[in-house]
């Protein structure tokens, strides 16, 4: 059993690089990895989702700007990595690719693309999916990494590894599960009777009273650009849209690949 943040540190290399962590939500990462020594970029859909890591910033020098992984408020080639800290499966799974090509379109020749999501097993998802069934989103997430060639990436590290959760009590469950997607909230007062009965019967006791302990295997994926991507970014050519507009290789695909039924 590791730590997301554990895990990530030893697949990359975050020290003096220049790093967006895509859907940062309450900035965590965004410090943890600022620590580190790298230049940070927390990106989030709104100033309201970005205000909780705003308020939490300890002077870290990063950055926080609103933009959705579709379409990322970022040069192109502007970072060395480019983080899914288990967001990846938030994106619609019509715009999958396209977020993986956004992710590859902003990073430099030698840059990474991390991905670590939470796979649908264990005794967390079991929890959460009284609120909401994620097993068809993050299906199609895993079916997304696997045609990552298709987003101009090649899948080169893929590690499972296993995260411990501790969570102080029921208050505390709702709070992580809302913070995610707000509409949640009535989703699980409504289911309140019977989240609470899962959350002593799953998992196992936590040091303090009152604390459960859950686990969520996880699966972490580091890709990099595909040796002909490489090429043209480092070539600077462009490709040209229909109509004239130029925008960096390689273009989204015409059609996203369906996820598995």
């Amino acid at each position: 059993m590791t730590t997301d943040l554990s895990m990530l540190a030893r697949l990359v290399e975050t020290d003096g690089k220049d790093v967006v962590d895509i859907g940062c939500g309450g900035g965590a990462l965004v410090r943890d990895v600022s620590a580190l020594g790298a230049r940070m970029i927390g990106v989030e859909i709104s100033e309201e989702q970005l205000a909780p890591a705003l308020a939490r910033d300890n002077r870290s020098g990063a950055r926080y700007l609103v933009g959705r992984a579709q379409d990322l408020p970022l040069a192109d080639a502007s970072v060395d990595v480019a983080i899914f800290m288990r967001t990846l499966h938030h994106v619609p799974p019509a715009d999958l690719t396209r977020a993986l090509c956004e992710a590859r379109r902003v990073l430099r020749p030698t840059g990474l693309v991390y991905v670590a999501e939470p796979l649908a097993q264990g005794d967390y998802f079991a929890l959460t999916s009284l609120v909401e069934d994620e097993f068809e989103v993050r299906a199609a997430a895993q079916h997304a990494l696997a045609s990552a060639e298709l987003a101009g990436l090649d899948r080169v590290t893929t590690v499972d590894y296993d995260v411990g959760l501790c969570i102080a009590d029921l208050a505390a469950c709702r709070a992580r599960t809302v913070s995610v997607d707000p509409d949640r909230a009535a989703i699980f007062d409504a289911r309140r009777a019977e989240i609470a009965e899962a959350f002593e019967r799953l998992g196992e006791p936590g040091e303090k009273p009152g604390e459960r302990r859950f686990l969520q295997p996880t699966r972490a994926d580091l890709l990099r650009p595909t040796a002909a991507c490489e090429r043209e970014l480092r070539s600077s050519r462009l490709w040209r849209q229909p109509g004239g507009a130029q925008r960096r290789w390689p273009p989204p695909p015409a059609r996203p690949p369906e996820p598995p039924r």
